[in-house]
């Protein structure tokens, strides 16, 4: 029943989100926001950005390029002298080279993969400016590379994609801004902290004096989440109360994980006047979205096999997980934080039984395409449908169509570099963390559950998720250089081909449908197209799956733990 109220309210709100961010990058913002437009135009002035200038896809993609890089740079010499800066009431010193390097990559790539504790080692300077602003910027950049990629098939015969400096101004005035101002409110008023005061020291039931965290970090959730970043004000994450202390906070937290996503499918139908498309894209999603949620759920609830064994029969497992959310909404977060590119977490992802670990697993390898980052996954689901095209249009006999523009050899290539190149990777990445003694010494366990722990780190890295396993010490020289090599070929390989592809297709007329055109906006595509997706997942990580999960789970059914 949670599930399904979780998902009928996230369906209300991101139908009309989607037609306001439509709304938005069409130029036709509404009445009740059009007060931000002075704004916006004074934006424009102080940063010497023309509104009306397009760009081609190189510029747009070099753009693009430079913030990342800015970003990357800016965050890690904030980092290095957090020591000397204001806001640092506990005195917090400059945070480790390669320690900074990681984090400066994961927040400048969405990622926001943490291989630290926020409250012991970032100071509330730090956290305010270096971390909060680019879950600003990160998202912005992938809502605005996914609108130009739109683009390419919305226009014909032109050769420029839009701006990309004008896409992630109105990505962060008008919709992520707006967003985490309500988000943050209601936040705060479920108990969230949000304080510039000092940890204070309080003494406990026992008599004894403890530290207790605390700082601005209600502002720092909401766009952690709406943006689809993940990164925790504290090392606990969601699953600490200061951070989401209530159910009601835990449902509105879940539910800003997925809204952005799901709304870009029915944005993209809007802007394209597509709108059964846009269903398509969102059927799509959402039924790969509940198989796996429905398989991770059946899995925790059946409960450890060894329990049911010696005769305490329906009993869920309940370890690593909070008792105010239960196993219903911890298996829901995982599924929600897996498939988009959050990678914040309320409950222990080691603690989960190996059958709840494979569909997590798979929404990360696969790209994050179902719902995915905020507008990374429509591009990524899109990447699949190109190739569901080719393939059909294989079996039909014709070129292989979509909305209108011909699929070229140039366009199939792209898509599958972005499709195939992370996957190639990943699995070069887990190659050396299993290789190396350095990787293995980071395991919690020994045994195919060390070695998941290591496959999800290095997909969590590689999809730009951020999401950590929780069992494997990643705080090190060689998982830092590592997943941080990771996070930088996940983001570019994604995006780079992308704004390739917008490039050409806009220089491209559109072709009338006709009778020999494989349609889309049938529920034929939709099977198709999760087949595919399924299909290529199983077929590039099952190998890697049967010696982790799989043989985990066979071994705990044969009474052997690790």
């Amino acid at each position: 029943m949670y599930f399904i109220i979780f998902f009928i309210v996230l369906l209300l709100l991101a139908v009309p989100l989607g037609r306001y961010i439509a709304s938005v990058f069409s130029g036709q913002q509404p009445l009740f926001m059009r007060w931000l437009r002075p704004v916006e135009r004074i934006i424009y002035r102080l940063c010497g950005i023309d509104e009306g200038e397009e760009m081609t896809w190189k510029q747009y993609a070099g753009s693009f390029c430079i913030l990342t890089l800015f970003g990357i740079a800016f965050l890690f010499i904030l980092e290095r002298i957090q020591g000397g800066l204001p806001f640092n009431p506990q005195h917090l010193g400059a945070v480790r080279w390669d320690t900074a390097l990681n984090t400066a990559i994961s927040f400048a790539t969405n990622t926001n993969w943490q291989s630290y504790g926020g409250e012991t080692t970032m100071a509330y300077f730090t956290q305010m400016l270096g971390l909060t602003t680019p879950n600003f910027v990160s998202a912005a950049a992938g809502i605005a590379s996914c609108i130009a990629f739109l683009r390419g098939f919305m226009r014909k015969s032109c050769s420029t994609i839009g701006n990309f400096w004008v896409d992630v101004t109105r990505s962060i005035l008008y919709i992520l801004l707006p967003l985490s101002i309500i988000c943050s409110v209601v936040l705060v008023s479920q108990g969230v902290v949000q304080t510039f005061r000092g940890y204070p020291r309080v003494q406990t039931m026992e008599g004894e004096s403890q530290v207790i965290a605390v700082g601005p970090a209600a502002s720092q959730v909401a766009i952690k989440q709406l943006g689809s970043n993940g990164g925790g004000f504290f090392n606990a994450n969601s699953s600490h109360p200061f951070e989401n202390p209530t159910p009601f906070s835990g449902f509105v937290e879940l539910l800003a994980i997925l809204l952005i996503p799901a709304a870009m499918p029915f944005a993209f139908g809007a802007l394209t006047n597509r709108r059964r498309a846009g269903w398509v894209f969102f059927c799509s999603m959402a039924l790969l979205f509940c198989v796996g949620f429905l398989i991770a759920a059946s899995a925790e609830h059946r409960g450890n096999p060894l329990f049911t064994g010696a005769g305490i029969a329906g009993n869920a497992n309940m370890e690593g997980k909070e008792v105010r959310f239960g196993v219903t909404e911890s298996v829901l977060w995982g599924q929600a934080t897996t498939v988009t590119s959050n990678g914040s977490v309320n409950a222990m992802h080691d603690s989960f039984l190996p059958g709840t670990s494979i569909p997590l697993i798979f929404n990360m390898a696969i790209g994050e395409v179902i719902f995915g980052g905020v507008g990374v996954g429509l591009i990524g689901i899109f990447f699949y449908a190109i190739l569901t095209m080719f393939l059909c249009g294989l079996m039909i006999g014709r070129t292989p169509e979509l909305l209108g523009k011909k699929l070229e050899p140039l366009e199939m290539v792209m898509a599958v570099i972005a499709l195939i190149g992370p996957c190639v990777f990943l699995l070069i990445m887990i190659a050396v963390g299993v290789a190396s003694p350095l990787g293995l010494a980071s395991r919690g366990n020994l045994g195919p559950h060390g070695f998941t722990e290591i496959v999800y780190a290095c997909a969590s890295a590689m999809g730009n998720n951020g999401s950590a396993f929780a069992g494997l010490s990643a705080n090190t020289i060689f998982y830092n250089l590592l997943t941080g090599f990771g996070m930088l070929a996940g983001r570019f390989l994604t995006i780079l081909p992308a704004l390739f592809i917008a490039g050409s297709l806009a220089r491209k007329r559109t072709f009338p449908t006709s009778s020999a055109t494989f349609p889309v906006e049938n529920p034929l595509f939709i099977v198709i197209l999760c087949g595919v997706i399924v299909i290529v997942g199983a077929l590039t990580f099952f190998p890697v799956l049967v010696i982790g999960p799989f043989l985990e789970h066979l071994q705990l059914m044969s009474g052997i733990m690790f």
